[in-house]
């Protein structure tokens, strides 16, 4: 156990950022949870350091990949043997850490996705039809099935991003390091969990965001081929 991290990039979420990690912290050690501050401008980067969590700051607003990736850097210089990614506005619930756990010390997989697929009443239409048109793209283009593509809720041998180049720094960072690894034959498993929407606002740009998605895929096959 204490050689599994959780990562949690935040950004403005200062009412549930102690509820995260006191959940959290339930099933890691404080000691291993990061929280990555995305140049918030509220008190969610005192506020989790007031729990005792680690907290690395970002000066201003880069993006949730770029602070994924910073994550991700703590976890390989300090020898962690895998990363656990959640977010800090309580959409990922704490509790079903054990399901993550268990699939990693069972399988071989490299990376294990949170899936929402077996309940989807409470996502926006919107979401419903990019996350089935991304995940049916990624299955299709790197031969692995992939039921919820754009799930932060994962697990990852740090492994992973140890020897794999990620390049954008924002909502399609996620998308880019499942595509690059499951091209560089990663292998990947699937957990249920709760499909969870609340009444705060998202950040993700819908146009751009698919934009960035499409590029981050052609790119990817580019390079491959």
């Amino acid at each position: 156990m204490k050689k599994i991290c959780a990562v949690i990039p935040t950004f403005n979420v200062e009412q549930t950022i102690s509820e995260v990690i006191t959940k959290v912290s339930q099933f890691i050690n404080i000691a291993h949870i990061i929280v990555v501050d995305d140049g918030s401008q509220d008190q969610t980067a005192a506020i989790a350091k007031k729990t005792g969590a680690v907290v690395i700051r970002n000066g201003v607003n880069r993006g949730k990949g770029y602070s994924l990736k910073r994550g991700f850097q703590y976890a390989i210089q300090n020898g962690y043997y895998a990363i656990l990614t959640l977010d800090g506005d309580l959409q990922h619930d704490p509790f079903e850490i054990p399901r993550f756990i268990d699939c990693y010390c069972q399988t071989n997989a490299d990376i294990i996705l949170g899936d929402r697929t077996d309940d989807l009443s409470t996502m926006p239409l919107d979401r419903q039809f990019s996350n089935k048109m991304t995940s049916l793209i990624i299955s299709i283009l790197t031969g692995q099935r992939v039921r919820d593509s754009q799930t932060g809720y994962r697990l990852i041998r740090t492994d992973v991003p140890r020897k794999i180049n990620l390049i954008s720094n924002r909502y399609e960072t996620e998308s880019e390091l499942l595509v690059k690894a499951l091209l560089s034959g990663y292998k990947i498993s699937h957990v249920p969990i709760r499909t969870i929407y609340s009444d705060q606002q998202s950040h993700i740009h819908r146009f751009v965001d698919t934009l960035r998605f499409i590029s981050v895929i052609s790119s990817s096959l580019i390079k491959k081929h």
